[in-house]
């Protein structure tokens, strides 16, 4: 049974990169023209969600999105945050995020053939080993804020193997603090268990119900570096609380 499993999970990973590739030179010529100005890169961006969209459907993964406040009403400029645990989690963020918004990710990123189109001028690249870089980047990303630009962070900083909780770097919250906005929390609850990080032939895939969470705005109005701790933890409390919600629902099925 185990063999027929990672059969199954190799030829649907497989399907899923070709898919993914498709979908992506499909949508290339788009990119290049919505990219090449600034004033266009909103336009860059409901390509994108059109894109992860259609990726998501033909692969098999249909996302349920579950708003805990009013889609509508939902802060802008904000801070997203959100937990990593899946490849998923990337895709399933242009699809359940309604406004245009900067995209901070690791420099890494800018190695990868297509994804790093997107990280040349739209979104902001950070190498997190280096404090100048670091600086760098959340300088740029403050001046997109006060254009009016929404953030979207991952604040654990790096992909959790086996959909465990990591623990919250500062980032996310100093800056929602310095630009006085609200946090959005996005809760990943099974992307983990639909496309595992790993491996190849060792982490495992399938098609599935992805499930996002959007929670109310946490705000930061009147709150200084002295309540980062506070707020960090405020947060980080909302995603342990959801996450382990839903592995109970699964224990009791």
């Amino acid at each position: 049974m185990e063999f027929v499993r990672r059969i199954f999970s190799s030829l649907w990973k497989t399907w899923f990169l070709i898919w993914f590739c498709f979908i992506i030179l499909l949508a290339l010529p788009g990119f290049l023209i919505f990219l090449s100005r600034k004033k266009w890169f909103g336009l860059a961006f409901r390509l994108e969600q059109i894109v992860c969209f259609s990726i998501m459907i033909g692969s098999g993964v249909i996302l349920r999105k579950i708003y805990m406040v009013n889609k509508r009403s939902l802060p802008h400029p904000c801070v997203y945050v959100a937990n990593h645990a899946s490849y998923l989690d990337i895709l399933a963020s242009y699809v359940v995020i309604p406004n245009y918004s900067i995209f901070m990710a690791k420099a890494e990123l800018k190695k990868v053939p297509f994804i790093n189109l997107f990280f040349r001028e739209m979104n902001v690249l950070v190498n997190r080993k280096s404090k100048m870089d670091s600086h760098r980047a959340f300088v740029e990303v403050g001046k997109r804020i006060d254009e009016g630009s929404s953030i979207y962070i991952f604040p654990e900083g790096t992909i959790s193997d086996d959909g465990s909780l990591l623990r919250f770097k500062n980032g996310a919250f100093k800056l929602a603090i310095d630009k006085q906005i609200p946090i959005v929390p996005i809760v990943y609850t099974n992307n983990w268990r639909l496309l595992q990080n790993g491996g190849f032939f060792k982490s495992y895939g399938r098609p599935g119900i992805s499930e996002a969470i959007v929670h109310p705005p946490v705000l930061t109005k009147g709150l200084t570096e002295e309540n980062l701790v506070t707020l960090r933890e405020e947060v980080y409390k909302i995603f342990e609380t959801e996450l382990a919600n839903y592995e109970n629902k699964i224990r009791r099925k």
